[in-house]
């Protein structure tokens, strides 16, 4: 699949804030920007909210952070990312977070 560049300007704290909770995640800005992206091409509006209630997140607050959003992407009827797709993804997050 070819790639494209986007770009966007924010404000520098925000975005040192938006980095830190990607990272909180076990994502980057990038991987995050795609999985929102391809949510609201898919559903055509804006899907979902991803909030984090703590200010630091645990292993065991992301993950349940994280079925709770399977459980949303399946009752929306958009769970059709494979497995390899995620992986895919994630491989890419972290080669261009080495980079």
């Amino acid at each position: 699949m070819a790639q494209a560049t986007f770009s966007v300007r924010m404000d520098e704290s925000l975005k040192k804030q938006f980095d830190g909770l990607c990272q909180e995640f076990g994502m980057n800005s990038s991987t995050a920007i795609n999985v929102f992206a391809r949510a609201v091409v898919r559903q055509r509006k804006i899907p979902f909210e991803i909030s984090s209630p703590e200010t630091t997140i645990s292993r065991e607050g992301a993950m349940q952070a994280f079925a709770a959003l399977r459980a949303e992407a399946k009752a929306n009827g958009v769970s059709d990312m494979s497995t390899d797709d995620i992986n895919k993804e994630i491989e890419l997050a972290r080669r261009e977070a080495k980079a």
